[in-house]
């Protein structure tokens, strides 16, 4: 029982179809072009976009073991500075050896942690700054409806 639907031999629903599919084309073109010209404007004015979060932090170990590895230390004098400098080259390369599987195997989980991050520091933003309107607005309406106008301090009940 099945049905075939027939084409229409009405010219003018060809034109139409086509006229609409130009329109779309024509919209995601402007579209795109639109896109592309705002992140170039921003690529200009802010710089690169930052990476993935898995990105960022392999640039972290990097200047991080870059650091370390170009450090002379003063405090252990010319006989042990060159014994030292290998100590801290031989471990920063053992720690990226251990980050780097990690972060290859798990790049979404460090959008994920980033994206947390950025929700709990989110939170507790919000949470000082009301604490703070309330400490420095003053709780005028408190004092009046426990009937203390006169200072600063506390009523206490003793009844």
């Amino acid at each position: 029982m099945s049905e075939e639907l027939q084409p229409s031999d009405a010219p003018g629903e060809e034109a139409l179809d086509e006229v609409r599919a130009t329109d779309a084309d024509a919209w995601a073109t402007a579209c795109a072009e639109d896109l592309a010209a705002e992140r170039s404007r921003r690529r200009e004015q802010y710089g690169p976009p930052p990476g993935s979060a898995a990105e960022e932090l392999r640039k972290l170990v990097d200047a991080v073991s870059d650091k370390l590895s170009s450090l002379q230390s003063p405090l252990l004098g010319a006989v042990a500075g060159p014994a030292a400098q290998q100590v801290v080259k031989q471990v920063v390369q053992q720690a990226k050896a251990a980050v780097e599987p990690v972060i290859e195997r798990n790049p979404d989980v460090f959008d994920h942690l980033a994206a947390a991050g950025n929700e709990l520091l989110a939170a507790y933003r919000s949470a000082v700054q009301s604490q703070e309107r309330r400490w420095t607005a003053g709780d005028d309406q408190e004092r009046r409806d426990r009937g203390d106008d006169s200072g600063p301090g506390e009523r206490i009940d003793l009844d």
